[in-house]
């Protein structure tokens, strides 16, 4: 799944860069949304990310192009592939990449089986 974000001036740090949580928060949603499409009856939530590594500072008006792809797929969890990268820029450097990893979850809260 693909989806865009346009980085607006209340998604900036205090010099001036996409701050580094907001796109966290981001690239979470977007790999929740490509799990709850492929599995539309789940009750998914984030168990992890693995390696959180910021690659290139963000401006102002920048239109962040976000790829999920997933990963693997197991009894009662599922994991994307995230790269985030500039949408007019696809080709150049990855700004962030990483792997979500979410389990599904019963009405309390404990882990389901996928079906």
């Amino acid at each position: 799944m693909k989806t865009h974000r346009l980085v607006m001036p209340e998604d900036l740090n205090q010099y001036g860069h996409l701050f580094g949580g907001r796109l966290l928060s981001w690239v979470d949603e977007a790999c929740w949304i490509a799990a709850s499409l492929d599995y539309p009856d789940q009750r998914f939530v984030t168990i992890g990310m693995n390696k959180v590594e910021f690659h290139h500072g963000v401006n102002e008006g920048v239109i962040l192009e976000i790829n999920c792809q997933k990963k693997h797929q197991g009894n009662t969890s599922v994991s994307y592939k995230v790269v985030v990268n500039r949408a007019d820029k696809p080709d150049c450097d990855a700004i962030f990449s990483t792997c979500i990893t979410f389990v599904n979850v019963d009405k309390n809260g404990e882990k389901s089986p996928i079906s």
